[in-house]
């Protein structure tokens, strides 16, 4: 059962709104989706309170922040929205129930060297974890621009890949409103943001 793990100790970077996306993503796909908010600022289980009956079923997980459950019976894939802050023996928790991690991160010097810190711990974790799957994706980044390369520069110190950058539009944020994602909505509207969500859709995949 594939455990998509959402991670990044620096607040704000964007994980709920990766969590949710992907989350909606294996829905579209028919999947029996638990999405689980070891956040304690709970904007997961805001977003899961918003989603409208009409939209692809995708169920509550609660999780108590200092225990991770094993998921009920009948789910085919997990994604875990997790907290700011999560080090230690937190992350080594969360991360061995997952096969893969993804790591948002924006385009600032500030999240790059909290991100660098925590790709460290990623990879002491994973000497105990085993064989995990990490790759990044950058948020509410234009890719023209020079911030964009200075991100394309920091991760290739990481030797990690970089799935894609996501746009910085009104577009998460409205749907986000209604418990929707741009995977919800007619392909029409939201076709750039599909465009874009290809590279990590296909990393999903593997």
């Amino acid at each position: 059962m594939p455990v998509i793990v959402v991670a990044n100790p620096k607040g704000g970077v964007g994980k709920s709104t990766l969590a949710t996306h992907v989350a909606a993503y294996y829905a579209a796909q028919g999947h029996a989706v638990m999405l689980g908010d070891v956040d304690r600022q709970e904007s997961s289980k805001l977003w899961m309170s918003l989603r409208p009956e009409s939209a692809a079923p995708i169920a509550s997980w609660t999780l108590d922040r200092d225990h991770i459950a094993k998921p009920p019976k009948g789910t085919t894939h997990v994604v875990l929205d997790t907290p700011a802050g999560l080090h230690g023996k937190r992350l080594l928790d969360v991360l061995k129930r997952g096969q893969k991690v993804l790591v948002p991160l924006q385009a600032s010097v500030f999240d790059m060297n909290a991100t660098l810190n925590f790709l460290a711990e990623l990879a002491a974790c994973k000497r105990e974890v085993g064989k995990l799957q990490v790759a990044l994706v950058g948020m509410r980044v234009d890719e023209r621009t020079r911030s964009a390369e200075q991100l394309r520069q920091f991760v290739a110190r990481t030797e990690l890949p970089l799935l894609s950058m996501l746009r910085n539009t009104q577009n998460y944020s409205l749907l986000a409103a209604r418990g929707l994602t741009v995977f919800d909505v007619p392909p029409q509207q939201a076709q750039r943001d599909l465009t874009q969500w290809q590279p990590i859709c296909q990393w999903l995949n593997q």
